[in-house]
């Protein structure tokens, strides 16, 4: 047995009659796919339901999955504690996935539980399967904040330890979508909000589960999307097979995207074994069904594939790389092989020889960071040394990360941004986050944010993560510097 099926739900609290109080009839047809998930569920007739939620616990490095025998859990927090769940969890599942993920080294298990209780991201679709199907365990998992690329992993070792343990599974994938479709829904209006939806959309209506892992973290972002993660595991696990996909409705009348998706791996290999006992003839289609279903399984490994592209767009990326760039990556690279620090090579401009500056080296890997540390002043005698030790540190040594392994070389995007001297300004309107990056500091306090950077959109923004990477608080008296920047990219 394996996943015999999937589906993207959303989960507004609202939608319980108990809850809404007839408010929930705005959103009627969410209500009424919601209705027929329920009744599809019910005719799988699953042992367990694998529900993945944004609300349960999440940590940046980890994934956790819900331990114990049972959790209990109500819509007390939306006035409604009447309607409550009392849930068994699937222990030989959990432990299967546990024990896939130690021999793999991923960093998944049920480790570091805050709260035992369900959240609503789970009880809101077991509210609508309840009242259809009974007799079923659930195995509950929260996100992280892992790039897209450990999600969809992470979905296949689900798909592992289902097919292990042999148990007949549905994955219910919680999330809502875009939190900023309207002005006035609770969250505002963002353009970003409706392109996610409409992208959502058409990806998971056709099942290109590929293109899920090409959506932009700063994106996801501005849309404040909630359920992408789901998404993403839920098409891991159904990696390398084929899909029919069903969108049965999508609305975004409140403000929040709600959208609700069917997804059947495809049993082709059942139908041609059927042909072929038919006759020679049958035989002759079988063979050539059964090269078309590998073929279409090599289609569908879509983190094999992604990887394959990435891997080469940064081959062709590090191979354009200017001086500066090129020479923080052999740093960073020869450092992490053989534990030794280069020299400065002959060859490089001679403004990296005669220069002195301040200088960041900034470490991407699957559009997340990975490190970044530079010096404000200059500590060198050039700012070709100040780049051969902000690498090594920016790999090594950014306290926010564990060292980069030598693994993880290939995957890696490395920037170097070489500071102008800081100028003193008396206001926030001074500043141009595009232009200028800034330092905050008080007293012996000091925070930096660099220039132009994604996500980061105005002074205020900019602002405010510089004093919060300085520990300097908002009342606290400080004083601002600008500065300007020559990335190498």
């Amino acid at each position: 047995m394996s996943i015999v099926a999937a589906f993207m739900v959303p989960h507004p609290p609202m939608i319980v009659p108990a809850i809404g109080r007839g408010s929930e009839a705005q959103i009627e047809e969410t209500t009424r796919a919601y209705e027929q998930v329920a009744e599809e569920v019910a005719a799988c007739k699953p042992e367990t339901i694998i529900i993945t939620s944004p609300h349960s616990v999440m940590y940046s490095d980890y994934f956790h999955i819900s331990p114990g025998r049972r959790a209990k859990g109500s819509f007390s927090q939306f006035g409604a504690g009447q309607v409550a769940f009392n849930e068994t969890y699937d222990e030989e599942l959990v432990n299967r996935i546990c024990a896939i993920a130690a021999e793999e080294g991923f960093p998944a298990g049920t480790l570091g539980e805050r709260d035992s209780r369900l959240d609503h991201g789970v009880m809101v679709p077991l509210w609508f399967i309840r009242q259809k199907y009974d007799g079923f365990r659930i195995v509950r998992i929260g996100l992280s904040g892992l790039p897209l690329t450990d999600h969809y992993r992470f979905g296949m070792m689900l798909r592992e330890a289902v097919e292990a343990v042999g148990r007949r599974t549905v994955i219910i994938a919680s999330g809502d979508l875009s939190h900023k479709l309207q002005s006035y829904g609770p969250y505002g209006f963002a353009p970003e909000g409706p392109e996610y939806d409409e992208r959502i959309m058409d990806v998971c209506g056709r099942a290109a589960f590929g293109e899920l892992l090409d959506f932009e973290e700063t994106f996801c972002e501005k849309a404040a999307e909630c359920g992408h993660r789901s998404f993403v595991i839920m098409a891991g696990a159904f990696d390398g097979m084929d899909v029919t996909a069903k969108t049965l409705s999508h609305q975004d009348v409140t403000g929040v995207g709600y959208g609700i998706c069917t997804f059947y791996p495809k049993n082709e290999a059942s139908d041609s074994e059927k042909t072929g006992r038919s006759s020679e003839k049958g035989t002759a289609t079988s063979e050539k069904t059964a090269l078309t279903a590998e073929k279409a399984s090599s289609d569908r490994r879509f983190l094999t594939l992604h990887l394959q592209k990435k891997e080469k767009e940064l081959e062709e990326k590090a191979a354009k790389s200017d001086p500066y760039v090129r020479l923080a990556r052999q740093s960073l690279e020869t450092y992490i092989r053989s534990g030794k620090t280069i020299s400065v090579p002959e060859g490089l401009p001679a403004e990296m020889l005669q220069t002195r500056a301040g200088a960041f080296v900034s470490i991407h890997k699957h559009g997340k960071l990975r490190g970044c540390i530079g010096t404000i002043a200059p500590t060198s005698e050039n700012v070709a040394r100040e780049i051969i030790k902000n690498a090594v540190s920016a790999s090594t040594q950014d306290p926010r990360f564990d060292p980069i392994t030598e693994d993880e070389l290939k995957w890696l995007e490395i920037n170097v941004d070489v500071l102008g001297a800081p100028e003193k300004i008396s206001s926030i309107e001074e500043l141009d986050v595009k232009r200028y990056g800034v330092i905050v500091s008080c007293g012996y306090k000091r925070g930096l944010l660099l220039p132009d950077l994604e996500g980061v959109d105005t002074p205020q923004q900019q602002v405010s993560i510089a004093m919060k990477k300085g520990g300097i608080r908002e009342w606290d008296p400080y004083t601002l510097e600008r500065f300007e920047v020559v990335r190498h990219m």
